[in-house]
């Protein structure tokens, strides 16, 4: 399903049918292998929300106990949304 489920169910937030939460569950453990654990759900909804207010360099704390590949324990707006392939969540999809 992959982007065209995201889509899908990025407009079902959009007409207030699913709670970004649950879409953002779907999307996390659905469009990623292996699937990634709903702790990450509150770090791709922050990056949704400073996407969309374009602070891209903005650090976003990750999940306790978890870190990036160079040990960091944060990832900018811009990083989160790339990684977790959240552009159909962003209001105007420019990224």
């Amino acid at each position: 399903m992959g982007s065209t489920g995201a889509q899908g169910f990025a407009e079902l937030v959009d007409e207030g049918v699913v709670s970004i939460e649950s879409a953002l569950e779907w999307h996390l453990r659905s469009n990623h292998y292996p699937p990634l654990s709903r702790a990450f759900i509150g770090v791709a909804k922050q990056a949704i929300e400073l996407g969309n207010a374009e602070f891209w360099e903005y650090e976003i704390d990750l999940p306790e106990g978890i870190t990036t590949a160079d040990n960091r324990s944060f990832i900018t707006a811009a990083e989160a949304v790339e990684t977790f392939h959240l552009d159909a969540f962003l209001q105007e999809s420019e990224y």
